[in-house]
């Protein structure tokens, strides 16, 4: 059974939201549906400073005025697809701190194309990303050949009398049997924007530092509200949670070695909790033509990870170069005999 916790007080009232004003420190009642655009593309809200209105994206769930720049947080109650946040982990990596991060990891990757570590930055933001809070107890059924290693003593007879010689052998025995293990904190992405892969290159977070959500975390950031299904975000915690399995079995697994290891797995006393987890956004464009890069920092570590394009300009060089050096050495060589 899948348990997706959520605060007792939350209300299924789609009707009304409330906006926390940082500037003013007061709610301001902000009609929801009622005040919809008539493309039904933005919603419309009062600022709590200076009374202006804004109009934002229905996937945010902060915004800032462009009026009095004073930063709100809308805290929409929930409904079916937009589920409140349980928990949240605030900001440890500052911006400059961030484009450092993007720059040293750009610099590491030796493939890039040319001039790409001093391409200015074009947009860093910071962003709380949705995310689901995996936990269940995965019961499995495993079959296995485990491998046994051994040392054979062979007595050969020569010309000079007898010889003893040992050899390593491996003998494997099928082992079938019952685990159960314990998983938690597997955390998948819940927004359409950032792919599971582009979170996992930036973890692992410091999920210690977990705090209950409260909108006033959110004064001064962006947030995103949740924009995948809960089918996807569900599959890419079971492939996670399955992966896991897999890596604690072979742990598990006595003898000197194992192969065709095979496991059937259960899932059971599941709980999925959205978690509001600290990211950087880079963009950077590299060509004219071309879509920008974008590279993700961790908000806790300033892991940095992303994609960047593969450059073949780069390995062309590397070939001639090759070829140059290898016509030389043959000169060489040549000269020498």
């Amino acid at each position: 059974m899948l348990c997706l916790r959520a605060p007792e007080s939350q209300s299924s009232d789609l009707r009304f939201a409330s906006v926390s004003c940082a500037a003013m420190h007061r709610p301001v009642i902000v009609i929801g549906q009622d005040r919809m655009s008539a493309d039904s593309q933005f919603v419309e809200l009062q600022c709590g400073s200076c009374g202006a209105q804004i109009r934002i994206d229905p996937g945010q769930r902060t915004a800032r005025c462009p009026f009095c720049d004073a930063p709100s947080v809308v805290d929409r109650p929930a409904a079916p697809g937009r589920p409140m946040p349980l928990f949240a982990l605030g900001f440890a990596v500052e911006r400059e701190a961030a484009i450092r991060a993007v720059r040293d990891w750009i610099r590491r990757r030796k493939m890039a194309p040319f001039g790409l570590r001093n391409l200015a930055v074009e947009r860093m933001s910071g962003v709380y990303l949705p995310a689901y809070l995996y936990s269940a107890t995965a019961n499995s059924r495993y079959e296995a050949s485990i491998a046994e290693k051994y040392k054979k003593v062979r007595i050969e007879r020569d010309d000079d009398g007898f010889s003893v010689g040992r050899r390593e052998e491996t003998e494997y025995r099928d082992l079938t049997g019952r685990h159960v293990a314990s998983l938690a904190d597997i955390l998948v992405t819940a927004s359409h924007n950032v792919s599971n892969e582009e979170i996992q290159a930036i973890e692992p977070f410091d999920l210690s530092r977990l705090r209950r959500y409260t909108p006033a975390l959110l004064q001064g950031w962006s947030a995103e509200e949740v924009s995948a299904s809960p089918e996807t975000c569900l599959g890419h915690a079971h492939g996670e949670a399955r992966a896991s399995v897999t890596r604690r079995l072979h742990g598990f697994m006595p003898g000197d070695g194992v192969r065709s290891l095979r496991h059937q797995t259960e899932f059971e006393e599941e709980s999925i909790d959205l978690t509001l987890v600290p990211v950087w956004i880079c963009t950077m464009r590299y060509h004219p033509r071309k879509r920008p890069l974008r590279i993700l920092v961790n908000g806790q570590t300033a892991k940095a990870g992303g994609w960047v394009p593969f450059s073949w300009a780069k390995l062309g060089w590397l070939v001639l170069a090759a070829a140059v050096v290898a016509a030389i050495v043959g000169l060489s060589l040549r000269a020498f005999l």
